[in-house]
C-alpha cells in the first residue's frame, strides 16, 4: 500500500495538469518534453509519468515517488530526470513545486550562455517576480549546467551551486531547458514565466547590439 495519502496525489495531479495546459499553450513544453512535480508530504512527491504530452495530462499521467526517486505504489516509470526534482524537496522543505520546461528561448539561451557558465540578469523590473525580491536593483546569475544523461552527476553539480548560498529560483541545462521551483505551483509557474521574459530580453539585446 502507498505510504502517502492517495487523495493528495489526485489533487496534485489536477494542479499540475492545469499547469501543463497553461505552459503548453505558450509553446513551452513541445512534444513530450518537460516534467512537473509537486510535494505530497515530507517524503513523497507527485511527478509526471515519462513520455506523456504535458498539454493533455490527466490523473493517470502522474505517479508518486519518494525522495530517492523510487516509485511508490506504481509500476510505471517516472521521468529520467526525477532526481533533479526530489533532491530539491529533500534539501529544502520550503520547496513545494518544481517545473521543467523546454521553450525555444530557454534552449537557445542555454546554448548561448553555456561558455560563460550562466547568464547575469540585472536591472530588470521583472526581477521582482522572483519570490522574496522587492527591487529591480538585484543582480542574479542564472547558471547553465552542461547536459548529461547521468542524473547523479548533474544533481551533484546543482547541489554544489546551491551550497554556494544566496537566493535561487532556477537554473538552465545546456541545450535542454529551464528548471524552476517555488513554494507552490503558482509560484513556480510565475518563476518560469519571469525567467522566460528575462531570457527573451537578453536574447533580444544580443541581437540589437550586433
Amino acid at each position: 500500500m502507498p505510504s502517502f495519502d492517495p487523495a493528495r496525489l489526485d489533487a496534485a495531479a489536477d494542479t499540475l495538469a492545469a499547469a501543463g495546459r497553461w505552459l503548453s499553450g505558450r509553446g513551452w513544453t513541445p512534444a513530450t518534453s518537460s516534467n512537473f512535480s509537486l510535494r505530497l508530504d515530507a517524503g513523497h512527491a507527485a511527478i509526471t509519468v515519462s513520455g506523456r504530452d504535458k498539454g493533455a495530462l490527466g490523473r493517470d499521467d502522474f505517479m508518486a515517488v519518494d525522495f530517492d526517486g523510487h516509485a511508490v505504489g506504481s509500476a510505471r516509470r517516472s521521468s529520467a530526470e526525477t532526481l533533479l526534482h526530489t533532491h530539491l524537496y529533500r534539501r529544502d522543505p520550503a520547496i513545494g513545486c518544481v517545473l521543467h520546461t523546454h521553450s525555444k528561448v530557454q534552449t537557445v539561451a542555454s546554448r548561448l550562455f553555456a561558455d560563460q557558465g550562466g547568464v547575469r540578469l540585472a536591472g530588470y523590473e521583472m526581477l521582482k517576480a522572483l519570490a522574496g525580491n522587492a527591487s529591480h536593483e538585484l543582480a542574479i546569475d542564472l547558471p547553465v549546467f552542461a547536459n548529461t544523461q547521468h542524473m547523479p552527476d548533474l544533481v551533484e553539480r546543482v547541489e554544489a551551486w546551491l551550497d554556494g548560498g544566496g537566493p535561487a529560483w532556477g537554473y538552465l541545462i545546456e541545450g535542454h531547458g529551464l528548471y524552476a521551483w517555488g513554494a507552490d505551483c503558482a509560484e513556480a509557474m510565475r518563476h518560469v514565466e519571469a525567467f522566460e521574459f528575462l531570457l527573451d530580453c537578453e536574447l533580444d539585446l544580443r541581437r540589437l547590439r550586433t
